[in-house]
């Protein structure tokens, strides 16, 4: 079973494929007229058997008769599918189809009646046909137009109203198929139920969103208008205007200026032609094409012969796209209508009548594009590269009307109709009712392979080829056929476009946009503009951190919190996680201050360690001053805890080391002021502060201030201790990974409590600056206290004016910064005392300056 599966499928898979792959081109050359009684005015045939045969010279006085261009098309077609079929041993095997038009050529239905008769009889008779005769039934074919049809069927209801058939080759309308009016009226082309999904389709392929529309003011305009908008509905397509053309053409010419100047003023290229043909609005259409008023003009197939005398311009996109029912090919119709009369119908004359099968290959190797082929081709070339003659849509229609017939005849000869009883009442026409009632059921399949179903009902689903027509220069025109629609596809895949035609047609893919705004790109959204259609808008970038990458977005969407926008804000990027890193310049730079002064530091207390002995070393509390030292060792490695990855225990010693290591510091320079101020007043007669100063207080002002620095830090981590923080916002596309201080109120308490310890500091240094000693170190503490404030003050408004690591990195700075001011105001002195000059540093330089 799975074998016959695929076999099935592998041996039609060159069905499909030729499918979609078979282009289709053809030239013809305009009579280049413009005149409004050109317009195609109807034409009548009567259609019936006889039987005896008939030769193919039958057709020639037929086809001998003077009409219109157009008209005569559907004679040749009619001539031709009759010839068929009599040519064709299996259908009518005794009886000869044949036809007749009116005097004078096609004629409106008006003038049809008095041509209601049979045929002169054509001799020669060839063996096996029945030879007697018999009256039967006739069949009227109208169209193309609406009125040509509604007249002959109005007419046939009242005088013949069981004799004869009405078949339409027209466009479907609607009008027509009521049954009280018209009872004997069948339809042979196949309603437009899908046309406004298929050109909606296209609008969408080649993104026109901007679209013009002109139809008739009738009920199919209206219907029309209505399938449109029902289907721009279901996607952003606006019009840009909707002319509504007056059938009447007085109406019409009172207002025909304004319909030009809305087409004219209209910012849309592309503008949706809808209607008869032979209407006021093929008028206004060739009037507004020979003002030269170039747009690309979307149709239907009936509107292939409507031209105006302009040519566009080589370069020029511009001309008709139009949908036509999909039909297959139909051969030898140029061989057919060349041996009626060879001297007649010549390459050139057929090509003013219809258009000619063009070979689609010959621009790759002879020129460019196909429309430089026909500007610069001779008759002589054309004709080698044309193989046949197209069939219109209402050829089609004359061509399948006629087997439609040809069919019902055929299937009342087989049940030998004619031969039974008609005492039902009905007189002499009674088999047209058996006619009427096989041609209602007849379904069948052309010789081209097209299935055929008369009952409008169940037709199947609609296919349309869509062909791009251009006017060119010397009177050639040029038609491509540059894609399919077939409405059985599912959504989606129902609209198939051959770039490569539109390109070896006019030399590129491209077709000219038709939009009210330009497409809002990725990276931006767009808002409509008020009171416009809503295809009508402004763009505006995204807001910050949010990305667009489609085109017309209402709304940007906003990146996630560890992803950031790019500059084209088309995309969110993962955020780089960064801190202050040792690797950095500014991490490193940090470090080695640290590191430097930390070893200076350690220089200076070895200095101290080593010249203990010595007057400058004892005469300040030799004890304060290593203290004071090892604190300021620990002050400059705390901004080592503040570099590097953060986590949960370099948070808290940051804050709880930078808190208690710099109250022992500052609290240490309190004790050494109070000692300086302690040992003046013990000299002097009366006092009691030696008890003080004996009693070791100031090492108890160390104790006592870093035991009320501990208590704060404890509450503080005991309510909101630091913890580790992702910084999103302060640097764009950057995770700054800090430590964030819990509180904050806690922190200040910390800083505040280092500086009132400052300020005390400052203020008994201050007061004992100028105490005579020798080795008075009071006005070094006081300068180490002013520049301890100041920098603590300046880090306030730094501090806060900064973000991310920037922030870290300035109370590192405040750190170091004040230290070192502890570091280069207080001992800094003194080693150059002791290092450089020894000889203030001896006793006997300090007894012989006493006794002086």
């Amino acid at each position: 079973m799975f074998a016959l599966i695929f076999l099935f499928f592998f041996l039609n898979i060159p069905l499909l494929v030729s499918r979609f792959t078979q282009p289709r081109c053809f030239w013809r050359m305009k009579e280049n007229k413009d005149k409004d009684e050109d317009l195609v005015t109807g034409c009548v045939f009567f259609l019936t058997t006889v039987q005896r045969p008939v030769e193919k010279d039958y057709f020639n006085h037929i086809l001998n008769t003077q009409t219109t261009t157009k008209n005569f098309q559907f004679l040749l077609a009619l001539a031709f599918s009759m010839d068929e079929i009599n040519r064709n041993p299996d259908l009518l095997p005794n009886s000869s189809f044949v036809f007749e038009c009116p005097e004078g050529g096609c004629a409106t239905g008006t003038k049809f009646y008095s041509h209601f008769y049979f045929f002169e009889e054509v001799h020669h008779f060839p063996p096996n046909y029945m030879c007697h005769e018999q009256t039967i039934c006739v069949v009227v074919l109208t169209g193309p137009n609406l009125a040509t049809s509604v007249i002959t069927g109005t007419l046939l209801n009242l005088f013949t109203p069981q004799q004869v058939l009405q078949v339409t080759y027209g466009p479907f309308h609607p009008i027509l198929s009521n049954r009280e009016q018209f009872p004997s009226l069948y339809h042979m082309a196949e309603q437009h139920t899908s046309l406004a999904l298929a050109i909606i389709s296209l609008m969408l392929y080649f993104n026109w969103n901007w679209i013009g529309l002109a139809i008739s003011d009738n009920d199919q305009g209206t219907q029309f208008l209505t399938q449109l908008r029902g289907e721009m509905e279901k996607i952003t397509v606006c019009f840009a205007f909707v002319n509504v053309i007056p059938v009447k053409m007085h109406l019409f010419l009172t207002r025909a200026e304004v319909y030009y100047s809305q087409i004219m003023t209209s910012s849309t290229n592309v503008v949706i032609i809808y209607g008869d043909p032979d209407s006021t609005l093929a008028v206004g259409f060739r009037r507004w094409e020979s003002r030269g008023l170039q747009r690309i003009w979307v149709t239907t197939s009936q509107w292939d012969d409507t031209t105006s005398k302009n040519d566009f311009q080589l370069n020029s996109f511009n001309g008709k796209i139009t949908f036509a029912h999909h039909h297959a090919e139909i051969s030898n119709f140029k061989t057919f209508v060349q041996t009626l009369n060879p001297l007649k119908y010549t390459e050139e004359f057929l090509a003013r009548l219809e258009w000619m099968n063009l070979n689609c290959k010959v621009s790759a190797s002879m020129c460019k594009t196909l429309k430089n082929c026909l500007s610069n081709a001779s008759l002589q070339w054309l004709k080698v590269e044309t193989f046949d003659m197209a069939f219109s849509d209402e050829s089609h229609d004359i061509y399948n009307v006629v087997y439609a017939v040809a069919h019902a005849f055929h299937e009342m000869f087989l049940q030998h109709v004619y031969n039974q009883p008609t005492d039902n009442g009905k007189g002499h026409y009674a088999h047209c009712f058996k006619l009427h009632s096989f041609l209602r059921k007849t379904r069948f399949t052309n010789p081209v392979g097209d299935r055929m179903i008369m009952n409008q009902k169940e037709n199947l689903k609609e296919e349309y080829d869509i062909f791009h027509i251009w006017n060119l220069p010397y009177g050639f025109g040029l038609k491509v056929k540059i894609g399919e629609f077939s409405s059985y596809f599912p959504s989606g895949q129902q609209l198939h476009i051959y770039e490569d035609m539109i390109e070896q047609a006019t030399g590129s893919r491209q077709m000219p946009p038709s939009v009210c705004s330009a497409d809002c790109g990725p990276g931006f959204r767009k808002f409509l503009q008020e009171g416009m259609a809503t295809c009508c808008f402004d763009c505006s970038p995204c807001p910050q951190n949010e990305v667009s990458n489609e085109t017309n977005v209402e709304k940007c969407v906003r990146c996630p919190e560890d992803q950031y926008a790019n500059r084209e804000q088309n995309q969110c990027f993962q955020k780089a996680v960064v801190f202050l890193n040792y690797k950095d310049t500014l991490g490193l730079v940090l470090t080695l201050m640290a590191l430097f002064f930390s070893a200076f530091t350690i220089v200076v207390l070895g200095i101290f360690v080593k010249h203990h002995d010595t007057p400058i070393v004892k005469a300040n509390n030799q004890n304060l001053s290593y203290i004071l030292l090892i604190s300021l060792i620990f002050c400059f490695l705390c901004p080592l805890l503040f570099i590097g990855h953060p986590n949960s225990a370099t948070c808290v010693l940051q804050q709880i080391t930078f808190g208690v290591v710099f109250t022992v510091a500052v609290s240490t320079v309190l004790a050494k002021t109070v000692t300086v101020l302690l040992a003046f007043k013990v000299t002097v007669p009366g006092t009691r502060m030696r008890y003080f100063l004996v009693s070791g207080m100031p090492n108890y002002i160390i104790a006592i201030c870093t035991l009320i620095q501990i208590i704060l830090c404890i509450i503080w981590l005991q309510f909101s201790p630091p913890f580790i923080d992702n910084d999103m916002h302060s640097e764009h596309g950057q995770i700054i990974i800090v430590c964030n201080k819990g509180s904050v109120t806690a922190f200040y308490c910390v800083l505040g409590y280092h500086g009132s310890l400052a300020l005390g500091s400052f203020i008994v240094a201050f007061l004992a600056r100028n105490l005579p000693d020798t080795f008075n170190e009071a006005k070094l503490l006081t300068f180490s206290m002013l520049l301890f404030c100041s920098v603590w003050i300046t880090f306030l408004p730094v501090y806060h004016s900064t973000k991310g690591k920037i922030m870290v990195a300035v109370e590192v700075l405040s750190i170091l910064a004040s230290s070192a001011g502890l570091l280069g105001c207080i001992f800094i002195p003194k080693c150059y005392i002791i290092l450089l000059r020894p000889e203030r540093n001896s006793l006997q330089k300090l007894r012989g300056k006493t006794s002086s």
